[in-house]
């Protein structure tokens, strides 16, 4: 099946760059098929998707604009810190800082309105993105800082993960050098980065258009595996 995979982007590699078409390898030796293969789905897709589900189970749209019109904020921003405490998208010291940042009724009244507004608003998502950001920094905070690229990637992505995508700085850093894309980075979360990273996913979803990604999901993972230190 490896084999078919690699005749099936043939094509792709002659349009592809070469730092592409390494990285395509390098997905390929741990997971031989691809997307569909059982080990892939195991150790990288199937607890984010879990996730995925759990959210829309537990704070979908409708959900959501319930829990806000009966001013039950901490309600809502409960269920979101405690779907995402159930992966390891966050390191430690992020998740604490998120449920000690959501602990008072004003942090999660913050918190709930403004992921609510970044996720279902109308208007453009450079606006959204940016004012959720905003919203992020003026979460309470007792030690750790909570404004971090993984804290305000991380909801976007479980909610949305055909529209949004997670980041984690230095991985990405990583994978967008080895795969010869300008990745424009800042260390402070800002549209500009995140534009930034869109473009990067794209990028990478039509290279690998003919292993068929389901999703972002699909895409951050192939990320991850270019660079993460655990590959």
């Amino acid at each position: 099946m490896t084999m078919t995979l690699e005749r099936r982007n043939v094509s792709n590699r002659r349009r592809s760059s070469a730092g592409a078409v390494k990285c395509r390898r390098t997905f390929l030796r741990f997971f031989p098929l691809g997307f569909q293969d059982k080990t892939y789905l195991a150790w990288e897709r199937n607890y984010k998707w879990s996730a995925h589900e759990r959210w829309e189970n537990l704070l979908d749209r409708s959900t959501f604009r319930k829990l806000l019109r009966a001013g039950e904020y901490v309600e809502a921003a409960a269920r979101a810190v405690r779907i995402e405490s159930r992966t390891n998208l966050l390191f430690s010291f992020e998740k604490m800082a998120l449920r000690d940042a959501v602990k008072s009724p004003e942090g999660a009244r913050l918190f709930a309105r403004g992921l609510y507004d970044f996720l279902h608003r109308g208007g453009q998502l450079e606006k959204k993105f940016e004012r959720w950001c905003e919203v992020v920094g003026e979460l309470p905070r007792r030690q750790t800082r909570v404004l971090t690229w993984p804290v305000v990637t991380v909801f976007g992505f479980i909610a949305s993960p055909e529209t949004q995508i997670f980041l984690k700085p230095n991985v990405t850093r990583e994978a967008a050098k080895e795969y010869g894309f300008d990745f424009r980075y800042s260390s402070r979360p800002g549209w500009e980065t995140y534009a930034s990273l869109l473009e990067f996913a794209d990028v990478v979803r039509r290279d690998l258009r003919e292993m068929r990604p389901r999703d972002l999901i699909d895409i951050q993972s192939f990320i991850w595996v270019l660079g993460s230190n655990e590959y």
